[in-house]
């Protein structure tokens, strides 16, 4: 049998939790050790999962450690250091999203471990989610026949605030953490994008950033998708977090709708399935379907640590999707369609 694999979690913040127990569950895989500049969050999570090896600096860290991987699940300002750290220390990275604060940052920390020759995977999890990823095998095997059309959306009035507070005080909200995900997905299930126009507007008074946002987006492929996020919109079923997915094909279409019922009407007719992501033991209603999302991807990259494979969400891809975030900001203060390949170049 191969060595467990040793990893470090860098950053004991609201989100790590969920990563900490994905870790427990998978095979192949440990987390060894953890670091957090406060203290007390170091000693929160260390307490719950039984780690003992801790540390407030992220230096002291790579010199002590033997590691075969780290987890960074800090706030995008400090991804850049932390991973071209990893890459000077020849250890792979996992990097939470969004990715970095600027499309330069997310290419220099790719070229930094594409040089140094380690694996660099974004913990970009909601196509990971088994209702998303139910919508790509129905599109892979043929049924409806060439998407032209799709609808990615998300709306809600949940309040996201109270968890991560720090929400509501940044210039950009919505498509730079919740829209990053819709658009991520729009990428996975249609295909590459040339071209983004999009509209935003801040209908909440008491935050800083937008947080409604409309995106019509030209693929590669030809097709064309609308991506949509709300946090303003009220509903009489609260439908948090799930992403609702319309797909029309030159054979059918799909439709993945509240409470993860899926729709395929194709060759052979209609059939309507559920689709519902288990619930982890340690997992939580609504949360549920991201931490199932969270194992899904943590598994994928412990296989292509194993394999010598790049991850689908490698750094180098995650540029497309951050390029396609800092596109839609443009194109909504431009009020004009933007051409991804200007970023990219």
């Amino acid at each position: 049998m191969a060595a467990e694999l040793r990893g470090a979690l860098i950053g004991c913040g609201f989100f790590a939790v969920n990563q900490m127990h994905a870790w427990r569950d998978i095979a192949g895989a440990s987390i060894v050790a953890i670091c957090d500049r406060d203290s007390e969050r170091l000693r929160i999570v260390g307490d719950q999962f039984g780690i003992t090896r801790r540390y407030t600096d992220a230096a002291a860290l790579f010199a002590a450690e033997r590691l075969d991987f780290v987890d960074v699940a800090t706030t995008a300002p400090s991804h850049r250091p932390l991973v071209e750290m990893a890459a000077r220390h020849r250890v792979p990275a996992i990097c939470q999203k969004p990715f970095a604060p600027t499309l330069a940052d997310a290419k220099a920390m790719a070229k930094a471990c594409s040089d140094a020759g380690v694996p660099l995977m974004v913990h970009e999890n909601f196509r990971w989610q088994s209702p998303i990823q139910a919508v790509h095998a129905v599109l892979d095997s043929g049924d409806i026949g060439t998407p032209f059309f799709g609808r990615i959306s998300f709306r809600s009035a949940y309040d996201v605030f109270s968890g991560q507070p720090y929400l509501a005080t940044g210039k950009r909200f919505i498509i730079e953490d919740l829209g990053i995900h819709s658009l991520d997905i729009a990428r996975f299930l249609l295909g590459d994008v040339s071209t983004i126009t999009t509209r935003t507007a801040r209908i909440n008074p008491e935050i800083a950033g937008e947080d409604v946002a409309t995106m019509l987006m030209d693929h590669e492929s030809g097709a064309t998708s609308v991506v949509d996020c709300s946090y303003a919109t009220k509903l009489a079923t609260e439908p948090f977090p799930q992403t609702l997915v319309e797909i029309d094909g030159s054979g059918g279409t799909i439709r993945l709708e509240q409470d993860y019922r899926l729709t395929v009407t194709g060759r052979n007719g209609t059939a309507v399935s559920d689709v519902s992501p288990p619930l982890l033991p340690w997992a939580s209603r609504p949360w549920h379907n991201i931490q199932e999302s969270v194992v899904a991807i943590q598994k994928h990259w412990v296989d292509c640590l194993a394999n010598g494979t790049e991850p689908a969400t490698s750094g180098a891809d995650n540029l497309r999707t951050l390029a396609l975030v800092e596109a839609a900001y443009a194109g909504a203060a431009s009020r004009e369609p933007v051409q991804l390949d200007t970023l990219l170049r």
